[in-house]
């Protein structure tokens, strides 16, 4: 939980998808949605939210007084932000359902224990106090455009359904108060405080060590998700600090998520089939990976700059890193010297690559083998692979991933340079 300018925001994580089974299982989680749905004028928008919701498409949730707040993605992976607003109680309102509460040790003892029993949402009521929403109280806002609650808004409701069910104090921080300040405000009145919570008495070390050997096993762990997941929104109504970038530390959160979940999954295979991590990455060279995932205009413009390469560079260092990473990437930066057994090896796969009536004129310099009169290319790594290269617009430019045959290598090219040519020509 995080405080900022006495506004008090707890972010939940992203939920795995709820395949299979109800949002909510508890009462209020159930009057939750009830009043969703019976507010959504459109029935296909609350089934779109749903499917969004089950299939893991809902972002980290920020819940904060009045409103909640989360990306979203459409099912072709469009990210949203999505708001539900809903009223804050006013200081009357709180002052009686606190007199309310502490008034009936029950309530208080039921919330520790993150239930909301019915006579605990009727006492307030009674008191004039409506704690569960109502219909037309979730007040949806969406950068989709709808005026209407939309797939993603319904979406998001149908996932906090699911946080309501672990723990009814997300309503409470929703209608005004974090459990902390009104656990303070209900012992101030003379109710328990957050340490008196009830059957918590402890164990003695020794015999609970004891006890180890008949305890239940620990639970499968949860399988690996579809798709990474979506870093919270800091689009929020708070100001960054001086020096801060929301847009790009949005960016980075989620390419950390994409490399995390790739991280993962590569763990999970066989050891027989898993692919080491390569070495550490140079700066240069993140700083194209990061490049490489689609960032927003704003990062982009950073990252060019940053590195040194410009837009056209780094458009082309992504290209390069598009087919075949950190290794394609010094092939297109790094000229060097062939010489000694190196050079030896790279001419006789020249000359056993082609027919002596089909082997094209070739003019070398450097690990760089030209087409004499055509705009295409061979780039010999350092590990013995040929890279094929087009000229484009004066610039040479990564035209496919490497090969171990350079006819297979300068074929890549050839095709590249004529899907340019048709291109140039308007075909």
């Amino acid at each position: 939980m995080t405080r900022n300018d006495g506004d008090t925001e707890r972010t939940f994580a992203a939920l795995p998808p709820a395949h299979g089974r109800g949002f909510a299982q508890t009462w209020w989680g159930q009057a939750w949605l009830k009043a969703l749905e019976d507010t959504a004028l459109d029935s296909a928008q609350l089934k779109s939210g749903r499917r969004l919701a089950r299939a893991g498409a809902v972002g980290a949730v920020s819940v904060r007084p009045g409103r909640l707040t989360a990306v979203v993605q459409d099912r072709d992976r469009t990210a949203h932000r999505a708001d539900v607003l809903l009223e804050e109680l006013s200081p009357g309102q709180w002052d009686r359902f606190l007199d309310m509460t502490v008034e009936r040790a029950g309530h208080v003892a039921a919330l520790l224990d993150r239930e909301m029993p019915p006579h605990l949402v009727e006492d307030a009521a009674a008191a004039g106090v409506e704690l569960l929403p109502g219909l037309g109280d979730l007040e949806p806002e969406c950068d989709c455009g709808a005026w209407d609650h939309c797939g993603h808004t319904a979406a998001l409701c149908y996932q906090v359904a699911r946080l309501l069910d672990q723990d009814p104090f997300v309503l409470l921080l929703m209608r005004g108060r974090d459990e902390a300040t009104l656990l303070n405000d209900l012992q101030s009145r003379g109710g328990a405080s957050a340490a008196e919570r009830p059957g918590q008495e402890g164990v003695d070390a020794a015999e609970a060590y004891a006890a180890g050997d008949i305890l239940p096993p620990l639970p499968p762990l949860p399988g690996l998700p579809d798709e990474p997941g979506v870093p919270p929104s800091l689009d929020t109504e708070t100001p960054p600090a001086p020096g801060i970038d929301p847009a790009a530390l949005e960016f980075l959160a989620a390419r950390t998520a994409v490399q995390a979940h790739r991280l993962l999954a590569e763990s999970l295979r066989d050891p027989d089939e898993r692919q080491l991590p390569g070495t550490d990455l140079s700066v240069s060279e993140d700083v194209v990976r990061l490049a490489a995932g689609e960032p927003g205009r704003e990062v982009a413009d950073r990252l060019a700059d940053g590195s040194g390469r410009g837009r056209e560079g780094l458009a082309a260092a992504v290209r390069a890193w598009r087919h075949g990473g950190a290794a394609a990437l010094s092939v297109l930066d790094e000229e060097w010297k062939v010489e000694g057994e190196t050079l030896a090896r790279a001419r006789a796969a020249l000359e056993s690559a082609w027919d002596a009536d089909e082997r094209p004129e070739l003019r070398a310099r450097g690990n760089r083998w030209t087409v004499v009169g055509a705009p295409v290319q061979l780039r010999l790594g350092r590990d013995g692979r040929w890279w094929p290269y087009h000229e484009e617009r004066g610039r040479w430019l990564p035209a496919g991933g490497a090969a171990q045959d350079p006819a297979t290598a300068l074929t890549s090219a050839e095709l590249a340079a004529g899907d340019e040519t048709a291109l140039g020509s308007g075909q």
